[in-house]
């Protein structure tokens, strides 16, 4: 019997950081940093990650690369949210938890957050950034030098 194992995509790690977030928020609130109505600027983070995450899936529609994480690409996208980090998706899920952290309120759901971009750079960052230089040699070694892997 072979079993088919596919392998955790980013979404999921997000939505796993998004419960930790509000088990932290509810289990060990530790202590207030953001009361009402300052936690709504929450909302800026939030958005711009959303907006970021489209933006970037968009990106990859246009151009017909695929977006899944291990899969080899078919064009390098260096125009649009690409022009500001090299991975635009991981950055905005990154800025969603953060305004969700600051949505809550709490100090304990941010610790979740680096915990995300470190699994990030380490899991997903770290190849596919290896599969681009070997997929697109010089044309990433000049967008490398370019952009900025987060920010």
């Amino acid at each position: 019997m072979v079993v088919n194992s596919k392998p955790t995509l980013p979404p999921t790690y997000l939505f796993v950081s998004i419960a930790s977030m509000v088990l932290l928020h509810f289990l060990i609130p530790v202590v207030e940093i953001a009361g009402y109505p300052w936690n709504m600027l929450g909302l800026i983070p939030l958005t711009a990650g959303i907006v970021l995450n489209l933006l970037a899936d968009a990106a990859f529609k246009k151009v017909q690369t695929t977006v899944k994480p291990f899969a080899k690409s078919t064009a390098l996208i260096v125009t649009g949210v690409f022009r500001i980090s090299r991975h635009p998706m991981y950055l905005g899920m990154c800025l969603i938890l953060l305004g969700i952290g600051i949505l809550m309120g709490t100090v304990t759901p941010m610790i979740v957050i680096p915990i995300f971009c470190v699994l990030m750079e380490r899991i997903f960052i770290q190849t596919e950034e290896a599969m681009l230089a070997e997929q697109f040699g010089e044309q990433w070694t000049t967008y490398k030098t370019k952009v900025r892997k987060w920010i």
